[in-house]
């Protein structure tokens, strides 16, 4: 089994640029759900709500994959039911989570976002996450690097390094855990953005925030392309206790380990 050197690059400028497409495509038929009174919410078993944006936006993101991409298998949010016994056997798929913030999408904060990521043997190599709100497009592939486009404007990322006095943390707007503020009294002086979805980690990529601990559950298509944008921009998604970088598909759950995602240029000894 081959392993990827961060310097092979699994997808061509043109392939990343059809990436960017099919997520903007997926972001406006997002955004025609969001901008109609009928927002379709239904709960799932978990008591999770889903909208049709997120079921629309699904469908399109796999048709589209399926026809640019054939030979590499999808796995979404909305069809994740795949028996480890198979994926395990993928060393490369789709990742995606068509519409990540379903709250603040329902709650009209405009914090939603759109993620499709390629894990490669366990790493999320190359990952595009689009908040069609704001229109911001992040996109990066590990060796190559990350970029923000928006209003038609790019900008490679990190965008700001400038060393903050006072570390900015963010955190969700929905899931603050009793281990989290534990986390954050040791951290000392700090202040704190509450941002939904995958927004957070392209904040870090950005450079406009340093730190996101996630001592809490997320699921894997809540980070893989994030992570990747993060990590193409410098940045790191590492397991809180282990330190190692979050993996994928490498167990039967799901559901990633505690992390915490560090900015680039931050050093992650700031426990």
């Amino acid at each position: 089994m081959h392993h990827v050197h961060v310097n092979s690059q699994p997808l061509s400028s043109e392939q990343l640029s059809q990436l960017e497409a099919i997520a903007r495509e997926a972001g406006a038929t997002v955004m025609s759900a969001y901008q109609s009174d009928e927002q379709g919410v239904i709960y799932k078993a978990d008591n999770s709500p889903v909208t049709t944006a997120d079921l629309a936006s699904h469908r399109m993101i796999c048709d589209r994959l399926a026809s640019a991409f054939a030979d590499i298998p999808v796995m979404s949010e909305e069809a994740a039911d795949i028996p480890y016994t198979i994926r395990q056997n993928w060393s490369c798929y789709w990742l995606i989570d068509p519409l990540d913030g379903t709250k603040e999408f329902i709650n009209r904060n405009g914090e939603f976002t759109v993620n499709i990521a390629l894990i490669d043997h366990g790493r999320a190599v190359a990952g595009v996450v689009y908040a069609p709100v704001p229109d911001k497009c992040y996109i990066g592939q590990l060796g190559q690097g990350a970029w923000l486009i928006h209003q038609g404007h790019r900008q490679r990322l990190p965008i700001s390094l400038e060393k903050r006095a006072v570390p900015v943390v963010v955190g969700s707007r929905s899931h603050p855990t009793i281990e989290l503020a534990g986390y954050l009294d040791k951290l000392g002086e700090y202040r704190m953005l509450s941002v939904g979805s995958s927004l957070k980690f392209c904040m870090l990529a950005e450079g406009v925030a340093d730190l996101y601990p996630r001592l809490g559950p997320t699921s894997e298509w809540d980070t893989a392309a994030a992570q990747a944008v993060l990590e193409s921009a410098g940045g790191s998604v590492v397991d809180y206790v282990s330190g190692e970088p979050l993996r994928y598909n490498s167990k039967e759950s799901l559901l990633n380990s505690w992390f915490i995602a560090i900015a680039p240029g931050i050093n992650p000894g700031m426990e």
